[in-house]
C-alpha cells in the first residue's frame, strides 16, 4: 500500500467530530471492540458466521497498524453465549471468519479477548468492567496510559476510563447515539467518523519506511 494512496484515504470526505491530538510516540498496542468497531451491527446478536460483514475500512485499518508494527487486539462482550443463544464452537467460528475477512484485507489480529458472561451476572471481566482490557495489558505487556481502546459504545470507554486507556469512539455501529451524550466521568473522548479514521493519528507516528508498507 503506497503512502500517499494511504493519506488520501484517511483524509477524504472523513472530518472528526472531535480531531485527537497526534500520540506522542507509537504505542505498543491498540485495543478495539469488536461489534459495531470492526464488525458491523445487526440489530441482533452475531450467532452464526453468516452475520459477519466488516465495517468498511476495518481491515485497512487493522492493516495500517500491522505494518506499523502495532499490536492489536480485540476486547468483546459476547452475550449470546450467557444467554445460551449460541455456545463456545460457535464462538469459535464467528471469529474464525471475522479473522478471514480481516486476512483477506491483508490483516491480523494479535489477539481477541472474549467476555462471555450472561449481562444479569456480569464479573468484572464484563465491559464495563476492566478485567479483559487488564488481560490484554498484562498478555502483550503494554502499559493502559499509552494504549488506546477504540469502541462504538459507552461500556467500551467506561473499561478504558477504569484503565486509564485514551478513549476513542467511532460513529459506526452504535457510536452515534455514544457520542450524543457523552457522561463526564468517561471524558476526554476523541471522536471519529470510523476505525480506519481513528488509526489516522496513530499510523501517521510510524517511521516512514513502515508507512510505506511491504
Amino acid at each position: 500500500m503506497a503512502e500517499t494512496g494511504t493519506v488520501r484515504r484517511l483524509q477524504s470526505g472523513r472530518k472528526l467530530a472531535a480531531p485527537p491530538r497526534a500520540p506522542r510516540k507509537l504505542p505498543a498496542l491498540v485495543l478495539l471492540d469488536q461489534d459495531g468497531v470492526l464488525v458491523q451491527e445487526i440489530g441482533r446478536d452475531i450467532t452464526s458466521p453468516d452475520d459477519v460483514h466488516l465495517v468498511p475500512g476495518a481491515a485497512e485499518a487493522v492493516a495500517l497498524l500491522n505494518q506499523a508494527g502495532v499490536k492489536v487486539a480485540v476486547c468483546t462482550n459476547q452475550d449470546a453465549v450467557g444467554r445460551g443463544e449460541i455456545d463456545t464452537a460457535a464462538l469459535k467460528r464467528i471469529e474464525r471468519r471475522m479473522r478471514q475477512k480481516l486476512a483477506a484485507g491483508g490483516a491480523s489480529l494479535d489477539a481477541v479477548f472474549y467476555c462471555t458472561d450472561n449481562p444479569d451476572r456480569p464479573t468484572r471481566r464484563h465491559k464495563p468492567g476492566p478485567g479483559m482490557l487488564e488481560d490484554a495489558l498484562g498478555r502483550c505487556k503494554a502499559r493502559a496510559t499509552e494504549t488506546p481502546m477504540i469502541g462504538d459504545g459507552l461500556t467500551d470507554l467506561e473499561a478504558a476510563a477504569a484503565m486509564g486507556c485514551p478513549r476513542h469512539l467511532v460513529r459506526t455501529g452504535e457510536g452515534a447515539k455514544t457520542a450524543a451524550a457523552l457522561p463526564p466521568h468517561v471524558l476526554p473522548v476523541a471522536v471519529h467518523d470510523d476505525v480506519l479514521a481513528a488509526v489516522g493519528p496513530i499510523w501517521a507516528q510510524a517511521p516512514a519506511q513502515r508507512r510505506r508498507g511491504a
